[in-house]
């Protein structure tokens, strides 16, 4: 009977190179969805107003679907593997998502198609997070997220601008009748082409550990004992109270209805714990709910880096244009050149950052071997801070340039550094519905955002935007600091040292 190694042999440059080449694609989707769908949806005729209530699909879809495919992907193993099936399952239809969307003839149509764009492009993405925790051993998975935020960067920098490169190379950017224009529409014609073609690249160019071989690598033999969920209720009924509490006060003091939003999760949430405690189900439900009630420590400390991190970055998509063209360009007049000026200049912000980003993942892995996870974190965090808190002190819109190189470095390290240390925190076995759970602490903080971020600028800040930023560098730097309490694997502290 032969053995089974039980240490991952280290892979190649190219070998990480095309087991993350997916993500390139799967953000060339996001992208052209973030910077398009919300013009799509005003040229269908939707009230400015409801654009974000059209647009609470995207987080809420996540918020469902990536643990239930975490879940299911780990219990896989077919032809495919483990999760290329889903790679594959999900980059089709998004694709198709992609070639309908700029075409739908009705409002609802196209909003229904953002949720299954981004419920698909969920579908592939969960398992590629878990893809690099199951191939690559302890000292290669900082590189292998990295790796995944070169593509993010290269992929949105490219799809963000590819309507306006359209457009220069004369490709009609204004429809007759008042349509979508071209640009829009070919852009995501391309998208749908790159999307399928960077996924199927990764799958017909890696392979997948069968389960016995993965249970016995040495790096995948975390303890996965099922958790007690027996005072479940406890956590479940603070966060019902809660929830009641914020529904109270906003009847009472006649406060922004978004927090109805925030009101009804805690409410959920607590009835979900509480079910989990006095319930005899073992379906997948159940076994999410345990699983998220009996988080490891690493992950339960990870989480708060997370929800601060997280909710910095959603201020900032949501204000940075009104905050820059409020107090750099001086105008609130959405029809005038000026504004159109300032917010152009943000969208080339938007695109530097990425574009930062993907040169900061090429130097990640470099500060991780110096460093090791937690501090390059940390200092990446700190750097991204600095750059939302410049924008009080900054007055020329060039300047924001160098602003944005600390938000590239700290956006290219949330999206690999938190990863690299979940994954060395996991059992094996579970790898796919606790990368899908951490996805919860994502999703929590943008609806926590869109929820209460209205209410603080009112009462707190003067309905001056640019304030929203400053909040959001400041909670970059306390997510840095939070980033110390997680637990960094004692074999990733000696391969650093060696």
């Amino acid at each position: 009977m032969t053995q089974l190694p039980t240490r991952k042999p280290a892979l190649s440059f190219w070998q990480i190179w095309n087991m993350c080449f997916g993500f390139l694609g799967l953000q060339f989707g996001f992208a052209l969805q973030n910077a398009n769908v919300s013009r799509i949806f005003q040229t269908l005729g939707a009230n400015l107003n409801d654009i974000p209530a059209l647009w609470i699909a995207a987080p809420l879809t996540g918020l469902i679907v990536q643990p239930i495919i975490g879940h299911v992907s780990d219990r896989t193993w077919n032809r495919l593997g483990r999760r290329r099936p889903y790679f594959l399952a999900g980059a089709v239809l998004a694709s198709l998502a992609l070639l309908w969307l700029p075409n739908a003839p009705a409002l609802w149509i196209a909003a229904g198609l953002l949720w299954i764009l981004d419920a698909s492009i969920n579908v592939s993405m969960e398992p590629f997070r878990a893809f690099v925790g199951d191939q690559l051993p302890t000292q290669q998975r900082p590189a292998g997220y990295a790796m995944q935020s070169f593509f993010i960067g290269v992929g949105a920098v490219v799809a963000s601008m590819l309507p306006w490169l359209l457009a220069h190379l004369g490709v009609a950017n204004v429809a007759p009748g008042g349509g979508i224009p071209d640009t829009v529409r070919y852009a995501f014609y391309a998208g749908g082409a790159v999307l399928l073609g960077a996924v199927l690249w990764t799958i017909l160019r890696t392979r997948e550990y069968p389960p016995a071989q993965l249970r016995a690598f040495a790096d995948s033999a975390a303890q996965d004992a099922p958790p007690d969920a027996s005072r479940a209720w406890r956590p479940g009924l603070v966060l019902s109270l809660v929830g009641c509490g914020v529904l109270y006060a906003i009847g009472h003091f006649a406060l922004e209805k978004e927090l109805y939003l925030l009101a009804g999760g805690l409410v959920a949430s607590g009835l979900l714990f509480i079910w989990l405690s006095f319930t005899r189900s073992h379906g997948m439900l159940r076994e999410v709910m345990g699983d998220l009630y009996g988080m490891p420590v690493s992950m339960r400390r990870l989480a708060w880096v997370q929800l601060f991190s997280w909710f910095a970055l959603f201020a900032m998509w949501i204000y940075t244009t009104a905050g820059v063209t409020q107090t750099i360009y001086g105008t609130t007049d959405v029809g005038s050149a000026l504004y159109n000026e300032g917010a152009n200049w943000v969208g080339m912000l938007f695109a530097a950052y990425n574009g930062f980003a993907a040169l900061a993942a090429l130097v990640i892995p470099l500060m991780v071997r110096r460093w090791g996870l937690r501090v390059s974190h940390l200092v990446n965090l700190g750097l991204g801070g600095a750059g939302l808190l410049s924008f009080l002190l900054i007055r020329d819109p060039r300047w924001l340039l160098a602003s944005m190189v600390g938000v590239g470095f700290a956006w290219a390290s949330i999206l690999s550094l938190p990863y690299a240390l979940l994954s060395d925190n996991l059992p094996a076995s579970k790898m796919g519905v606790y990368m899908g759970i951490f996805n919860f602490f994502i999703v929590i903080p943008q609806l926590l955002a869109a929820s209460v971020l209205g209410l603080l600028l009112r009462l707190c800040f003067g309905n001056q935007p640019i304030w929203a930023l400053a909040l959001g560098g400041a909670c970059l730097l306390v997510a840095g600091l939070f980033t110390l309490r997680v637990h960094e694997p004692e074999t990733a502290t000696t391969l650093q040292a060696a």
